[in-house]
């Protein structure tokens, strides 16, 4: 798939394409108007016989001006009805053809100093029945001539289009080159001013976590244009936010509800005789009670905002080993625990990560084949680590086993919450748990940011 276009560079080439055609369009104007009142260098048939005469006139040996005959200048003689002009040099001398209108017969005499003129009529002239002429000064065989002349026929066609391009090119090319840089100059910060209410946009669609729901971007910088968008953006995540609270109710009800029926059930077990079945049944129900437990903890975690306040993380720790201590030596475990003599101050809910250190000695009593030793070692950087000796965690189930409902194995007790369970607590603590390589057993860490005062 090809890379998106740039909005910044589309503006650009838009605008100079459309600049470029908004400039042709007022220069033609332009141009129309000056030609229509005169005020432009037109292309006359004038032009032909003043160019014939650069040839034509030539000098006798007296030095008097004379004709010679020319191609160009004979087929004006033969294509031009009437065709008239007037030579003339700086010293005075004249030669002439045709019958000069009596406005332009001695005209020239007063007009040396003038390099080129025209004369007739133009669309804001009433006297529209005056013959039209051309004067100018030109380099001949005689040298230099001033020559008067009136129309020469017609112009040709690749004279009027070099003219029209010409006239065209030189005042629209400077001007398209300044507008080009303008805009490849200002368009750019137009457009990031312009859209820099999307930057915090941006921004906060970062942030949009499943953790941080009720989260909505800003609309307020947000050009009017890219509102519509901004706006069902965040009527979807309304929608997905009522959806997701819809799910939780579900489960938390679902948890609570399946909490009577578990202990009606485990109660009349308890009735049943001390054999084989009545045990298998009093350890399912015991798994269920667990799960339930474990569900509505999930949903109690998500639910509510824990009160964090400073703990010593070294203290809640030892709370909870001596209150599973029993349970691990029973199971024929010894439990290790160590600590540094300091207290060790973390900012977070203290029951919230009891369960979450309670969670991890079950599964390492559950998954610790039942020997060896169980160590639960506190660091002074607010870190907490969990090793058995069992068979340990493949390296490919280190991520996974976080997973809600995830166990290493099918035949395995438990319903794979505890792990995720644990690490749904840590991540709202603002720490990490990982599981970390280890020979001959598990080893899990807890990782929560130390308490800072001040």
């Amino acid at each position: 798939m090809s890379a998106p276009a740039s909005l910044r560079w589309r503006l650009v080439q838009r605008l100079l394409i459309l600049q470029a055609v908004l400039l042709c369009i007022a220069i033609v104007v332009v141009l129309v108007v000056l030609f229509a009142n005169g005020m432009l260098l037109q292309l006359e048939s004038e032009d032909s016989v003043v160019n014939a005469m650069r040839e034509a006139v030539i000098r006798d040996d007296a030095g008097r001006l004379q004709l010679r005959s020319t191609p160009e200048l004979e087929r004006l003689r033969r294509e031009v009805p009437g065709l008239w002009f007037a030579v003339r040099d700086p010293e005075g001398h004249t030669i002439s053809e045709g019958t000069v209108p009596p406005e332009y017969a001695r005209i020239g005499d007063t007009l040396d100093a003038v390099g080129n003129a025209r004369f007739g009529w133009n669309l804001a002239d009433a006297s529209g029945d005056r013959p039209t002429a051309q004067l100018r000064w030109i380099d001949s065989p005689a040298g230099r001539i001033q020559v008067l002349t009136g129309p020469g026929g017609e112009v040709p066609l690749g004279r009027y289009l070099m003219a029209i391009g010409i006239s065209l090119a030189t005042p629209m090319l400077p001007l398209l080159a300044i507008m080009a840089l303008a805009t490849l100059l200002a368009t750019p910060l137009v457009v990031r001013r312009a859209l820099a209410g999307l930057h915090a946009v941006v921004m906060q669609a970062g942030r949009i976590d499943v953790d941080r729901r009720a989260t909505r971007l800003p609309t307020g910088d947000v050009p009017l244009e890219v509102m519509p968008l901004v706006t069902a953006i965040n009527e979807a995540l309304a929608r997905l936010d009522q959806g997701y609270e819809r799910q939780q109710r579900f489960l938390a009800d679902a948890a609570h509800e399946l909490r009577t029926p578990i202990a009606i059930l485990r109660t009349r077990i308890e009735l049943l005789e001390a054999d084989p079945l009545g045990s298998r049944l009093r350890e399912d129900v015991a798994r269920l009670a667990t799960l339930a437990e474990q569900l509505l903890d999930v949903q109690r975690l998500r639910g509510i905002t824990p009160a964090f306040a400073p703990l010593d993380l070294t203290a809640a720790a030892r709370d909870v080993v001596a209150d599973i201590a029993p349970l691990a030596v029973g199971a024929g475990y010894t439990l290790v625990f160590e600590a540094p003599d300091e207290p060790c101050v973390i900012r977070g809910d203290r029951g919230a990560l009891q369960r979450a250190l309670a969670n991890l000695l079950h599964n390492a009593i559950q998954h610790g084949n039942q020997r060896g030793q169980i160590a639960v070692t506190v660091h002074d950087d607010g870190s907490l680590d969990v090793v058995d000796e069992g068979n340990g965690i493949p390296d490919v189930e280190r991520e996974r086993i976080f997973e809600a409902f995830h166990r290493l194995s099918a035949g395995q007790h438990g319903a794979g919450l505890g792990l995720h369970l644990v690490r749904e607590i840590v991540t709202a603590h603002g720490g990490s748990v990982v599981a970390l390589p280890h020979q001959g057993g598990a080893h899990l860490r807890l990782q929560l940011p130390l308490h800072r005062s001040g």
